[in-house]
C-alpha cells in the first residue's frame, strides 16, 4: 500500500481542475518543500527564542559564524546571502548589535561601507544556536531513513541549480 500525506489529498482536486501533471507535481514540489521547511521553523523558533533570539537574527549570526574568523561581512552581501532587504537586514543588524552580539567596524579597503563582525558574545551565541539547531534538524529528521534524505537533498539541488539561476519577479 501507498503512503500518503497532506499534500497526496490536494492532488484529487489539482485533477479535477484539469491541472496538467507536470503542474501537479511541480504544485506537489512547492507545497512539501514549504511544509518540511515550515516544520523545522516550527521546532527551531521556541529554542532560539530561548536563546534571546528570532529566526532571522539566528540567520545572520550563522552566517558571519560560519565564515570563519574575522567573522565579517557587509550588509549588502548579508542581504544576499540571506534573501532580506536591505531594511530587513539593517533592523536585524541593530537588533544584534544592540545585544552585543555584532559590531560595525570600519572598511578600510571602501569607506563608502562597513563592516559587520561577530563580537565574542555574538560567537558564543552563534555557536550555541548552530548546535541547537543541528539537534533541531537531527529530532525532526529522526526516523527517516538517511537514505531518503540524502536522495532528497540530491534531487532538491537539481532542482535548485536551475530553479536558482532564473529572475523570478
Amino acid at each position: 500500500m501507498e503512503r500518503k500525506d497532506e499534500v497526496d489529498a490536494l492532488v484529487p482536486r489539482w485533477e479535477r481542475s484539469g491541472l496538467s501533471p507536470s503542474l501537479i507535481a511541480a504544485l506537489e514540489l512547492s507545497k512539501r518543500m514549504s511544509r518540511i521547511n515550515g516544520l523545522f521553523e516550527q521546532a527551531l523558533k521556541p529554542e532560539l527564542a530561548e536563546l534571546g533570539l528570532t529566526y532571522a537574527e539566528f540567520d545572520v549570526l550563522a552566517a558571519l559564524n560560519r565564515l570563519g574568523p574575522p567573522y565579517r561581512m557587509k550588509p549588502s552581501e548579508l542581504s544576499r546571502a540571506l534573501f532580506l532587504t536591505s531594511g530587513g537586514i539593517s533592523n536585524v543588524l541593530q537588533r544584534l548589535t544592540a545585544a552585543g552580539y555584532v559590531e560595525r567596524a570600519d572598511n578600510d579597503g571602501d569607506g563608502r561601507s562597513r563592516w559587520v563582525q561577530l563580537t565574542t558574545e555574538g560567537l558564543r551565541v552563534s555557536d550555541t544556536a548552530m548546535a541547537v539547531s543541528g539537534k533541531v534538524h537531527e529530532d525532526v529528521l529522526a526516523g527517516v531513513p538517511e537514505e531518503a534524505v540524502r536522495q532528497a537533498a540530491d534531487a532538491l539541488r537539481e532542482v535548485l541549480l536551475v530553479v536558482g539561476r532564473r529572475r523570478l519577479r
